[in-house]
């Protein structure tokens, strides 16, 4: 039955980008916001999201379905947001998407969906995420997200190395067809990056929480603190599975390779953005009560211009820097970062120096400046980006307390982490697995996930992971059929 939207009236006509402006949720002032770790923005009004979900030109061929890596059936669910037709609108958003509720909040819509909108270049994009995000939490608010019921129980169990977006959406898909799913992790709480390396600002924990939950009581078994090639070898867990996937993602920091890198001071943005996560949720660290992680009263420089260097920027704000600046070597049309999350940082405070890399780190036993030389882009190197050089006399130095390695994540060495030094890695390091089914080396066991292409989006591992439990999927039902066809002769 069609249900009206709460408090606002039913859109009768879609296509309104011409008429209604693009109009983001309410976002809390700058002043306000950097005080504390809550996300920025408040949520859409039902009348709000009728509003903005009836722009969608509902276009022949919808380039933001194509841009999504999840495919995400866009149009359809925001013409049902706007006829009021929410239930159906959830039921659609999550055909394709176990987390929509996730991506909604962090996925860099000015980069894929939001950013090739056909209206994007005269009228605005549609806020595809802002009611992608309104979608599920209603659908969480009336009681439309329920645990995963399986038809039936399979005997076959399948283990899940890692609890991060790739290992929790294969559970999912798993459990829904009745497989018995373990996940083993490192970490104490379960969501992995989810949890620990993104900030609350941009996706509160009680989020990932909630789908953490579902995921228990639906019949997911989780066993947190356990490090596969510590407590058991990867072997080990083939041998108490029918299959195994391997969803832990790449942690491996990159480190600046200049002179004064081994100062104190200088640490990563994993560990940084971890210490201040568990801070939040409650923990006591060691190296955050000392000082060594916590950027208060400090001149920060965070070295990057990806998402994770936008992430450690707008913590180190909140945690009361005293300055922040973000130092990059391109400018900013080239930077890998959203554009989105730069204007928010901008708003916040945080000063940016494009076209400068690091050359020393100054200090006498602690880092207290940043040696930086100006850049000029060159030709374009084998990705198609151009190449920064060097200006020859234009060295400056920043002030600096507390800086901050952003510069991206490798794999380490994968079989040896997981004592199985007979797993075939590529020569970036990550795990080689099957383009089309995403099958290892070894006989029953997948990868998924950033593990598999390095360094990515949550998105693109949702994505991997419910294709990873297609594929498993399939392998366990092809060994099953002879072990049938014998049993009934």
């Amino acid at each position: 039955m069609r249900r009206p939207l709460e408090g606002g009236p039913v859109a009768t006509e879609l296509q309104k980008f011409v008429t209604v402006a693009r109009r983001a949720p309410t976002k809390r002032p700058a002043e306000v916001r950097r005080r504390d770790f809550a996300e920025i923005h408040r949520a859409f009004e039902p009348a709000e999201a009728a509003a903005q979900a009836a722009r969608c030109a509902q276009c022949g061929i919808p380039f933001c379905q194509v841009h999504c890596p999840l495919g995400n059936n866009i149009p359809d669910w925001l013409m049902l947001t706007a006829s009021g037709r929410l239930d159906e609108a959830y039921e659609m958003a999550a055909a394709t998407n176990t987390f929509p509720e996730i991506c909604g909040r962090i996925c860099p819509q000015d980069r894929l969906c939001e950013g090739n909108c056909v209206i994007e270049a005269g009228f605005g994009g549609v806020t595809i995420g802002a009611v992608e995000t309104f979608i599920t939490e209603t659908a969480f608010a009336r009681g439309l997200v329920t645990p995963v019921r399986p038809r039936r129980e399979r005997a076959q169990s399948v283990g899940i190395v890692g609890a991060g977006p790739a290992g929790l959406a294969a559970a999912e898909r798993l459990r829904r067809r009745g497989y018995r799913v373990a996940i083993y992790d490192r970490y104490d709480r379960i969501g992995g990056l989810l949890v620990y390396g993104i900030p609350n600002f941009k996706l509160e924990k009680q989020v990932v929480a909630r789908r953490a939950a579902l995921l228990a009581e639906g019949g997911v078994v989780f066993h947190s603190n356990f490090a596969v090639g510590r407590d058991a070898s990867l072997g080990e867990l083939r041998q108490r599975h029918d299959a195994v996937l391997l969803a832990c993602g790449v942690y491996a920091a990159r480190v600046l390779m200049v002179p004064g890198a081994g100062l104190a001071g200088v640490v990563q943005a994993i560990d940084y953005l971890t210490a201040s996560n568990r801070v939040g949720l409650g923990d006591r660290l060691a190296d955050f009560d000392s000082g060594v992680l916590d950027a208060r009263g400090k001149d920060v420089v965070v070295i990057g211009g990806g998402d994770t260097a936008m992430d450690c920027v707008r913590t180190a704000v909140r945690q009361g820097a005293r300055s922040v600046t973000c130092l990059y070597r391109r400018d900013r049309d080239n930077m890998p970062g959203s554009r989105r999350e730069v204007a928010h940082a901008e708003e916040e405070g945080v000063r940016f120096v494009w076209l400068a890399a690091p050359e020393a780190l100054l200090g006498d036993g602690a880092v207290r400046a940043v040696r930086a030389v100006r850049m000029r882009l060159g030709g374009a190197d084998v990705d198609g980006r151009q190449t920064p050089q060097p200006i020859a006399g234009s060295r400056f130095d920043l002030a600096c307390d507390l800086a901050i390695q952003a510069l991206g994540f490798d794999p380490g060495d994968v079989p040896a982490a997981l004592a199985a030094p007979e797993l075939a890695v590529t020569r970036w390091g990550t795990v080689k697995a099957d383009f089309a089914t995403l099958a290892t080396s070894l006989d029953g066991i997948f990868a998924a996930g950033d593990i598999v292409r390095g360094a990515s989006l949550v998105v693109w591992a949702i994505r991997d992971g419910r294709e990873a439990a297609d594929s498993i999927h399939a392998y366990l039902a092809a060994r099953a059929a002879p072990a049938a066809a014998v049993a009934a002769e």
